[in-house]
This record gives structure tokens, C-alpha cells and sequence, in this order.
């Protein structure tokens, strides 16, 4: 396979402690055993049984059943705490500014704080072309987002943290979140609760990311991802003789300019320094040479970093939608979902992660913070209820043939950043509580 990618940064594993370090058999083996039995979202029967039969072998206490397949694990440290802490703010809002002003002007204390680290662990509709002995064994599903990954990752902390609660002053709740593929399982979760009892603090959650190379960390303050909407739209016209197009209404040239169109939204609506996206994925019409579709559709999709765009592009897009078809006489139904907001991570939270981050790999090569993508997830719905960080841990390794792109069916990860992910969130953990 060729790549563009650069070579691995050097990895320096004496900066990942020895019991981590040998917990990497563990880990691989958990990944492997996940990456073979993959589910789709909400359907993670399988995966939730062996996750929960982890946690009650290691005394863990968890809830399972949220949010239909959801676990949240919750390790309460037993270090003595040395001092007061600010208490927690509830977002309102995704605004990353205003919690650094809240937490540093509310003067009431708190002696015992709450960290959530979040993992998913839904798989995608993919047939896996990987030859490997871990490769899927379930027909057209495949774990090609590296969720496999992360659940195992998320095992290991939980581990490590249970034999080790002597080490931090606080509780983690570990939130294992089905679906984030599609529909999206972090809303469900959030109204089961899973955010309360006790109330989470701050959250933390990590991707692996092929688009970055092993031995890197990708971490920013603000929008890290964008914002995930999607339409569909039947186009209403009037269909007859390809010869005889004055008694038609011509479906496919009502389509073919509203999807030209629409590229004007972004090129003359939005300011230039901010970045989005309109996509026509998929525009169907129809049969034959010789006859004028009766109907085309169309499906889409928007993307964006500013939340102040929640809502226009719905309204910019039905507007022009029904001007070209009103000037055609066409008619037209339209579907707009907002599927996931952006990614908006929160300032000293993200600075705790890179923090912690340098203490493990190389720098400055190892930081990557310019590492925005207009991929979407719903961990986003967990940054609007309280302060956190998600960040990409890079997995890709040319020299090994693992470097293809995430959704692809030979997607496949260097399993040495399952360690590297586990020694960021402890330490993310131990410097939270410090």
C-alpha cells in the first residue's frame, strides 16, 4: 500500500509505566476478541455481555441495559484528598470561554470531584477484506472505526484503575456508549442519567485516528469536530417522452440545478474564515434514454464548526430548493435531520490532556493541535452538558501496512497506541484528582 503518510513519531515507551506495559497482551487480546464479534449500533448484545463480564470479574460496580446496551462502570478512588476543590459547573451552553470564567469565579468548594471517561463500542455495515485471524466473523459488519479499540482501551483503564484506587481522591465513571455510528447513542445515555448520581465534573474521551501516525497525540481547545446534519429530497415533477419535453416538468434538470446551487451556500453565505460543508452524496432518477423522470431524489449532507449555524443551513437550503422548483412547476418534499452538533472542547480541560499528553509522547513532533476534521460524533452531546476533551491518539503505521483511511474494509490500527491510551487517560485521572 502506498502512503503519504509520515513515519511514525519514536515512541519512548519507558514513559508508559510497567503495568501497563504488560497489561498489552491483555489488551490486544480484548481488541481482537471485540474486533471479531462486531455489532451495529444498539444491537451490541454480545459486546456489552463481555465488557460487563470483565467488570464483575475485576469487582468493578456497573450498571448495564442503558440506553438499551449502554454500561457505565463507576471506581471510586480511596486516596485521602489533600485539599478543596472548585465545584462542578454544569454547561449550558457549548461555549468553552465562559466555563473558564465560571470555574474560576464560583467559590463554593467540593471535596470529592467526578472524572467520565467515555468509549464506544458500536461497529459498522462493512464486509472486512482484512486477512488477519482476528478478522470478522460476523458477515458484513466489521469494526472499521477502531470502537474496538477504544473498548478495549477503556477495559484496561478500568483495570488498572481498580487495582490501583489508592493512587487518586475521586470517583471515575467509565461510560461505555453504544451507537455513536448511527443513530447516536450519547443523547439516550445523557437522558438515562449517566451524567448524574454522582454528577460528572468533566469528561475525557479519545479516537484512535489513522490520520494521524502512531506516536502522536491531536489535541485543540474548541471545535475539534463539526457538526453532522443530513437531507433528503424528492423532487415532484411531471414525467413523459424524452422527445417531447414542453408536456413535461423534467425532474433531473429541476435536480441537477438545485445541486449546483446549493454549492453557493458555502461559496456566498458563509464568511470565508469559517469552514463547512454541503455535500450531495446521492441523486437517483430515472430509467431509460428515452423518458423524462416523473421523480428524482437526492441525499446530502451539511457540516460545520460554529454552532451559530445550527438552523441556517436547513432554512438556506429549503429556500433554495423551493425557489428552483417553484420556477420550474415542480414540487418537492423535503427532510432535514440535525444529527450531532460539533465537538467543542472545553480550555482547561483540553490543556490537562495536553499536559498529560507531552509526558508521553515525543515533542513538539508528538502534539499535533491544528487537527480539525469535518467528521462527525455524538460525543459532542456530552460537551454541551459538562466540560471535557476528546482528542485523536494517532494508530497508523505505514511500515506495517496499517494505514487505511477510518470506514474503509482493510481499515486496521497499530495496536501499540492501546497502551499509549491507557497511560493518558491514568494520568489524565491522577492529575484531575491532584
Amino acid at each position: 500500500m502506498v502512503s503519504s503518510f509520515p513515519t511514525p513519531a519514536s515512541i519512548n515507551l519507558s514513559r508508559v509505566r510497567l503495568a501497563i506495559r504488560s497489561l498489552q497482551p491483555q489488551l490486544v487480546e480484548w481488541r481482537r476478541r471485540l474486533h471479531q464479534k462486531p455489532e451495529l449500533g444498539f444491537q451490541e448484545k454480545l459486546t456489552a455481555e463481555f465488557i460487563s463480564s470483565k467488570l464483575q470479574a475485576w469487582e468493578i460496580d456497573h450498571q448495564t441495559g442503558i440506553a438499551k446496551t449502554g454500561i457505565v462502570a463507576t471506581i471510586k478512588g480511596t486516596k485521602p484528598p489533600t485539599h478543596n476543590f472548585p465545584s462542578a459547573n454544569r454547561r449550558a451552553t457549548a461555549n468553552s470561554t465562559q466555563h473558564s470564567a465560571l470555574s474560576t469565579q464560583h467559590s463554593s468548594l467540593s471535596t470529592h470531584k467526578v472524572l467520565a471517561i467515555r468509549a464506544d463500542m458500536d461497529a459498522l455495515p462493512i464486509q472486512e477484506l482484512n486477512e488477519v485471524p482476528y478478522c470478522s466473523q460476523h458477515d458484513g459488519v466489521m469494526h472499521a472505526c477502531g470502537h474496538d479499540g477504544h473498548t478495549a482501551i477503556a477495559l484496561g483503564t478500568a483495570y488498572y484503575l481498580q487495582q490501583h484506587r489508592q493512587d487518586f481522591a475521586g470517583t471515575v465513571k467509565i461510560i461505555f456508549q453504544p451507537a455513536e455510528e448511527s443513530p447516536g447513542g450519547a443523547k439516550p445515555m445523557i437522558e438515562a442519567g449517566v451524567l448524574k448520581n454522582p454528577d460528572v465534573d468533566a469528561i475525557i474521551g479519545l479516537h484512535l485516528w489513522n490520520n494521524l501516525p502512531l506516536g502522536t497525540v491531536g489535541v485543540r481547545s474548541g471545535a475539534l469536530m463539526a457538526a453532522v446534519e443530513l437531507f433528503d429530497c424528492k423532487i415532484l415533477g411531471k414525467g413523459g417522452h424524452g422527445a417531447i419535453p414542453h408536456q413535461t416538468v423534467d425532474s433531473v434538470v429541476v435536480a441537477a440545478q438545485i445541486v449546483n446551487a446549493l454549492q453557493t451556500i458555502v461559496a456566498r453565505n458563509v464568511n470565508p474564515i469559517d469552514s463547512a460543508v454541503v455535500t450531495v452524496g446521492a441523486l437517483h432518477a430515472g430509467t431509460t434514454h428515452n423518458v423524462i423522470a416523473d421523480t428524482a431524489t437526492m441525499k446530502g449532507t451539511v457540516r460545520y464548526f460554529n454552532p451559530a449555524f445550527q438552523g441556517f443551513f436547513h432554512q438556506r437550503i429549503e429556500q433554495i430548493i423551493a425557489g428552483i422548483c417553484q420556477s420550474h412547476g415542480a414540487k418537492y418534499d423535503l427532510e432535514y435531520c440535525s444529527l450531532y452538533p460539533p465537538v467543542i472542547n472545553d480550555t482547561n480541560i483540553t490543556e490537562l490532556v495536553r499536559s498529560v499528553a507531552e509526558e508521553i509522547v515525543e515533542t513538539p513532533m508528538g502534539i499535533v493541535p491544528e487537527c480539525q476534521t469535518m467528521g462527525g460524533e455524538d460525543m459532542s452531546f456530552f460537551l454541551q452538558e459538562v466540560p471535557g476533551c476528546y482528542f485523536f491518539l494517532g494508530s497508523a503505521n505505514p511500515e506495517k501496512d496499517l494505514a487505511y483511511p477510518h470506514h474503509h474494509p482493510r481499515f486496521d490500527f497499530d495496536e501499540t497506541a492501546l497502551g499509549m491510551g491507557v497511560e493518558i487517560f491514568i494520568r489524565c485521572v491522577e492529575k484531575f484528582f491532584s
